[in-house]
């Protein structure tokens, strides 16, 4: 039996979000990830990029399954997830010079989001880059059919989730001493993100 969750999504995206990491991390040695879900993006990467310490993080449910990727894959890179929770934490005190997060900031309910950055502010080192990936209004408005519709099911789901606006986001990011450095286009209707202090 295959014990390794899987997402089709992560498939899709990883390339491309691997060539923005590429660019933005190849200076950096410790990433943390912020909900490593299925753990497939983790395995990707840390093989792609060897020189980055690749350090999983998510809710306890998820962690069986990140732990079943990192074993398959057996790379020096992917130490063991670390139990968190945005919210209550434990946050590690372990400081890191680049955090990653994908398709989180839209499952998390706002106060989560905003949760999250006040936790990165105290992990991130300086000069530490952040990226997050995933679909973002602007000026508070949805920039396809698709990400509209993919809001509302969102949100049938848990009214506390969402598309977050990109301009929202980033003052949070501002708050914690990071700049946006570039805004990249992605399949679907994505975005990566990326900041730096």
């Amino acid at each position: 039996m295959n014990a390794r969750p899987s997402a089709p999504s992560c498939e899709r995206n990883r390339d491309p979000i691997l060539q923005v990491l590429r660019v933005h991390l190849a200076a950096c040695t410790q990433v943390l990830e912020i909900g490593s879900g299925t753990g497939q993006h983790a395995v990707h990467f840390a093989a792609a990029m060897p020189w980055l310490q690749w350090q999983t993080s998510d809710r306890p449910d998820y962690l069986p399954g990140i732990r079943a990727w990192l074993a398959h894959a057996a790379l020096p890179n992917t130490p063991a997830p670390l139990e968190l929770d945005v919210a209550t934490g434990p946050w590690p005190r372990q400081r890191f010079d680049a955090a990653f997060t994908a398709n989180s900031l839209h499952i998390m309910g706002w106060e989560e989001v905003q949760a999250c950055f006040a936790g990165l502010g105290k992990v991130l080192a300086e000069r530490a880059t952040l990226v997050v990936y995933g679909p973002f209004n602007y000026g508070q408005a949805f920039t396809s059919a698709s990400n509209r519709d993919f809001d509302a099911s969102l949100r049938a789901r848990d009214p506390r989730m969402g598309l977050r606006d990109f301009e929202a986001v980033d003052a949070l990011a501002r708050d914690i001493g990071l700049a946006l450095v570039e805004d990249v286009a992605m399949p679907a209707n994505n975005r990566c993100l990326v900041w730096r202090r």
